[in-house]
């Protein structure tokens, strides 16, 4: 083969996914890049492939990147792989695959499997634009200010989380997203695949009675519903709303469901109302 770096998608988790044009590249190429060798050594003898792997993650790319370029010049093949999709997506590689254009070096994406696009299919959403943020940051307040700036975009929303912060994320979604339509997509074309579909209390309320929560996760949120519009001011209807015999936040909640905003958006608008 001549000198190409080849980008390889690999299955999400059913081994069935891998195309025929990846499983040939992979034992054509001179080399595989991985982000674990340990992890695609599994897939490679699934398929009986036979070829040197080197490890190519986030702690060690840079270095990594220059030495595969090196390869490539001196008239190697290179597949890189991730540990489950396509490479890049949320995955280290862009440096390598920057590099190599840099150096003059035909880049080759092998399409296959991909978590959000396999969850956009299926969730239910609308599909005809949506907006892909990767992980949310780990951090609440980090997390909420990333939700706050895409807040306005009518787009369907995609994001990956972790199964120890999903539950914290759709309450933050909850805050600031509103009553939006969500879908938690979870372990995507393996055994116990399952799609949740409701609003962000809703999905909270179900993986929150279970004794753990495992798997992969992709996070998709519908975009804001166009509302009626509502002549009367936000503060004055809570107003109204408490002189019904709601609490005070009962009626900043009732507001924000009814409006289609999130409860800080209505309790900011009320603030504002009572200094002015």
């Amino acid at each position: 083969m001549s000198a190409t770096l080849y980008l390889v998608a690999t299955p999400i988790g059913n081994l069935e996914d891998m195309s025929y044009r990846a499983v040939r590249i992979l034992g054509e190429v001179d080399l595989i890049a991985c982000e674990d060798t340990r992890q695609t050594r599994k897939l490679l003898d699934h398929y009986g492939i036979r070829k040197p792997q080197v490890s190519y993650h986030d702690h060690n790319e840079v270095e990594r990147s220059q030495e595969l370029v090196a390869k490539l010049q001196a008239g190697s093949s290179v597949a890189l792989v991730s540990d489950a999709g396509m490479p890049l997506v949320s995955d280290p590689g862009y440096r390598l695959v920057a590099a190599a254009i840099s150096a003059g070096i035909q880049v080759v994406p092998i399409p296959g499997p991909s978590a959000l696009v396999a969850g956009i299919a299926a969730s239910g959403l609308a599909s005809d634009s949506f907006w892909f943020g990767g992980f949310l940051p780990a951090r609440s307040s980090q997390r909420v200010r990333a939700l706050e700036e895409v807040r306005d975009q009518s787009v369907t929303l995609i994001f990956y989380e972790a199964p120890h912060r999903i539950c914290e994320t759709l309450a933050d979604v909850e805050q600031i997203l509103g009553n939006r339509r969500v879908v938690v997509a979870r372990e995507l074309t393996k055994i116990h695949e399952e799609f949740l579909r409701g609003t962000a209390a809703e999905v909270r309320s179900v993986l929150e009675s279970r004794a753990s929560i495992k798997g992969e996760i992709t996070v998709l949120i519908g975009k804001a519903e166009a509302l009626p519009q509502i002549d009367k001011p936000i503060a004055q209807e809570v107003q109204d709303c408490i002189a019904a015999g709601l609490s005070r936040m009962d009626a900043i909640k009732k507001v924000a469901r009814s409006r289609g905003l999130s409860k800080r958006e209505v309790y900011r608008q009320v603030e504002e109302s009572r200094l002015s």
